[in-house]
């Protein structure tokens, strides 16, 4: 069995320096590489039914992981409170991610409370989750209901064998576009569908995949395989780069590039020639986006990370739990984004040889993608 190296629930954190001068929002904090604060991830559970080989690979998270107790989780109402002090900072999107956060006990909940946020200048938030699909025909109409705008979903392969091996709990593909259906139906959307490729695994899948999303609704996005955590043994030859993602589409069904919808925009998008919709190329490995950057995380049990692939987090949960005022917490996450310079990405696409050597970085399923 592999070396449990996962290292969730660490008490002897320090909490987030609260300034010795307090400050009021402005709407807008900028980083030190002058990328403002625009998006807010929030992990609602550490939690996932798949054992995907690039997440949660079963000889890290078997029978006998350890999860993080639900007194160390934040509640609905501390993450609705961290939530809207970062919307007095500039946050206009926030996205539920987990684990599946589709396995947090009544999520819906606290999307409608996440619903009723407004931004400084009166509008509603951005709020969307990720998700592999697995809940949500079940959970589509509940969360539409609640406030939810749109999802992400997950979907690695459209042939069930690729599928139930990268996904490691034999869980069929005719189940995932099901739920991707009823969530259409039900009016959340554009929907998202995010296929991380793995060289050797699933690359095969990259034109069928194109090819089967061709012509709908959805907006199929391809997910270079990083090198986040330590859990999931990455390596570079395993990655298959987008641009040749790009090349195996077009040699079938010309793609021509089209501008972003916003700065900070995570996918490169490209569109059919001939008019059949989109794709998106999220490429963290050899295109690095990390100027553009403007996406602070959140973890289950109240962590603030200001970077993807960080070493360490920030405890928010203490300050909560000590009776620190909002003032307070607001005033020290402006002072920790004004100190951000993270660029791991431009780091590592210029040297790819050795990182593994450095310190173990946060895992995806307990921060989110």
């Amino acid at each position: 069995m592999a070396e449990k190296i996962i290292m969730l629930n660490d008490e002897r954190r320090p909490q987030l320096a609260i300034p010795a001068v307090l400050e009021s929002p402005t709407g807008r904090v900028d980083d030190a590489l002058a990328r403002p604060l625009h998006d807010l991830r929030i992990s609602v559970t550490d939690r996932c039914n798949f054992r995907c080989v690039y997440c949660m690979p079963k000889e890290v998270f078997d029978k006998d992981y350890q999860y993080l107790p639900h007194t160390s989780l934040l509640s609905f109402e501390e993450i609705t409170r961290v939530a809207s002090i970062f919307v007095n900072h500039g946050v206009e999107k926030i996205r539920l991610t987990g684990g599946e956060p589709l396995l947090r006990k009544n999520v819906e909940r606290l999307v409608g409370m996440l619903a009723e946020l407004r931004t400084p200048s009166g509008r509603p938030l951005d709020l969307t989750l990720t998700t592999n699909g697995s809940l949500l025909a079940r959970k589509a109409q509940s969360l539409k209901d609640a406030g939810l705008n749109r999802v992400t979903v997950s979907l690695d392969s459209l042939d069930d064998a690729t599928f139930k091996r990268m996904n490691d709990v034999d869980f069929a593909v005719a189940d995932v576009l099901n739920g991707i259906d009823v969530a259409h139906k039900v009016g959340l959307g554009p929907i998202k569908i995010n296929m991380v490729v793995k060289a050797g695994m699933n690359d095969q899948e990259i034109v069928p995949m194109a090819r089967h999303f061709k012509g709908t609704p959805y907006i199929l996005r391809f997910i270079e395989y990083m090198d986040v955590g330590a859990s999931n043994g990455w390596n570079m030859d395993e990655v298959i780069p987008s641009a040749e993602v790009v090349r195996r589409i077009s040699a079938e069904m010309p793609l021509e590039p089209v501008g972003a919808n916003y700065t900070g925009e995570t996918a490169a998008r490209w569109r059919y020639v001939d008019g059949g919709g989109e794709v998106g190329m999220i490429s963290s490995v050899t295109q690095s986006f990390c100027k553009d950057c403007t996406r602070a995380r959140l973890s289950t049990e109240g962590q603030l990370y200001t970077c993807l692939f960080a070493t360490r987090g920030h405890d928010l949960r203490g300050l909560l739990r000590t009776g620190r005022s909002d003032a307070e917490i607001s005033s020290a996450v402006a002072q920790l984004w004004r100190a951000r310079a993270d660029r791991y990405s431009d780091t590592r696409t210029i040297n790819t040889t050795g990182i593994e050597r450095g310190p173990k970085r946060v895992e995806m399923s307990y921060i989110g993608g």
